[in-house]
């Protein structure tokens, strides 16, 4: 249980690192950071997705 919580913080430092690659981007290529905007939403929504199913798959495994 311990791996899915961490990979569920991986998701997290993922998004920070897609959004840091957008800004630097920014000026030089628009449509790279666009795409570092779009992985960036996608890991995020993937951290409370993984969050969500964690919860449900613990509250199934309580008696």
């Amino acid at each position: 249980m311990q791996l899915l919580k961490f990979f569920q913080y991986a998701y997290l430092i993922i998004a920070v690192l897609f959004i840091y690659e957008a800004v630097t981007n920014w000026n030089t290529d628009r449509n790279r950071a666009y795409m570092g905007l779009l992985f960036a939403a996608l890991a995020i929504f993937m951290f409370f997705f993984r969050k969500r199913f964690r919860k449900k798959f613990e509250d199934r495994n309580k008696p």
